[in-house]
């Protein structure tokens, strides 16, 4: 057992903090919290005590690849091979553990399945990861790359997706991805930044095909991720089922009322974005990613702000990939563009990194301190909630499962 008392505590549930605070952790788990006078301790337990910290949850990527990238030019996630990219991952994984990323959702990989198997067994440190595995796309959509010859794309299984066209095709894609033992399937339903021949706002995947996958995977209940930009892929996503909204750089007044009819999370990424507008032609961005980009970037935050003005749940996810123009380990910078830009205040932008991001993932014991959730808890020597960027520049210590990382 492991007492951590602290000066603040924001436990990602309740809208104010709690001060003078203490946390029990016992078998992995909170096993109680509260005023420091209101729980007890025996003197025979480990204490830790940070008076002048703030404790917070520990934080949860919910959108990043774990390919270990270290390029922004799709064709090199191609080239480079599985053992460079999952040794290269492992190094981002220790970044991002140290970062107070206690989990991440891996959405689109061919490393994250063997990442997770590890950080479970204990073999490399690193946050929780719940993976998608390869995504999957159809024939010339986002996941498609598009210069390779096709058969090298679709029957080899190169890069980070997988192909499939048809609902035939696209339900038997989904039940493979389910006997590798996914926790999430992730699909293309709308063109993006970085794919070379399609864009934003062109809808891919139809109705019957997005239908397939989403019954597969709830039919075992795993949740699906969409990546969809335009509003059209928006709408076709949430009308057949997807759980979540990956970027939503056009939402509609359409979209907004399906995602609050369907309790669907948006996922915005709003930190990718961010970082290819402003430093993409410094870090080889291909041209045509940073011409869709400045062509979106006014819309995605115009969308991201009508959608919290209306109450959808919105989780952090960064979309980054590894490269240093978006590397694992600067993540929380998400949390400061949603209250610099989008208007959340800082408690919400920490919710919204904890539990809001929890939603994302098939457990239902993370995002939250309080008695029987996972004991990941992060410690921060500046105040968040009173300066958002205390969470990526003042962490002090990362606690997962109980044991400080």
């Amino acid at each position: 057992m492991v007492v951590i008392d602290c000066g603040v505590l924001v436990d990602g549930r309740a809208d104010d903090p709690l001060s003078d605070a203490r946390i029990v952790v016992e078998d992995e788990t909170v096993a109680a919290v509260g005023p420091r006078e209101d729980v007890d301790a025996s003197d025979a337990h480990a204490h830790v005590s940070y008076p002048d910290a703030t404790v917070i949850p520990g934080l949860i990527d919910a959108h990043a690849h774990l390919q270990g990238s270290r390029s922004m030019n799709p064709m090199d996630w191609v080239t480079d091979g599985d053992a460079l990219s999952a040794a290269r991952a492992t190094a981002d994984l220790r970044d991002l553990l140290d970062a107070g990323f206690t989990s991440v959702r891996d959405v689109g990989s061919t490393t994250g399945l063997g990442l997770r198997e590890a950080v479970e067994s204990g073999d490399i440190p690193g946050p929780r990861v719940y993976t998608s595995g390869q995504s999957i796309s159809q024939t010339a959509g986002h996941g498609d790359s598009h210069s390779l010859p096709y058969e090298w794309a679709a029957d080899a299984g190169l890069g980070i997706s997988t192909l499939a066209d048809g609902p035939a095709e696209c339900r038997k894609a989904a039940r493979k991805q389910i006997r590798e033992g996914v926790d999430s399937l992730k699909i293309m339903t709308t063109g993006g930044v970085l794919s070379e021949r399609d864009a934003p706002d062109q809808s891919q995947f139809t109705d019957d095909e997005i239908a397939a996958m989403t019954e597969e995977a709830h039919r075992v209940g795993i949740p699906v991720a969409s990546h969809a930009q335009g509003a059209a892929g928006i709408k076709s996503a949430l009308r057949n089922g997807v759980d979540t909204i990956e970027h939503g750089f056009y939402v509609d007044d359409a979209a907004v009322d399906l995602l609050l009819s369907t309790d669907a999370t948006f996922v915005p990424t709003l930190a990718i974005m961010h970082r290819i507008v402003e430093h993409g032609d410094e870090h080889g961005v291909p041209e045509h990613g940073l011409r869709k980009a400045r062509e979106a970037y006014d819309a995605h935050r115009e969308s991201v702000r009508k959608a919290y003005d209306a109450g959808v749940p919105i989780a952090l996810g960064t979309d980054f990939l590894g490269p240093d123009l978006v590397p694992h380990g600067e993540n929380a910078m998400e949390a400061e563009l949603f209250v610099e830009e989008i208007g959340m205040s800082e408690m919400e932008a920490i919710q919204a990194g904890t539990r809001v991001a929890a939603r994302t993932v098939p457990d239902d014991d993370i995002g939250t301190l309080e008695p029987g959730q996972r004991a990941d808890i992060v410690v921060l020597d500046e105040n968040p909630l009173t300066d958002i960027s205390a969470v990526r520049e003042s962490v002090r210590a990362v606690y997962a499962r109980g044991e400080e990382a």
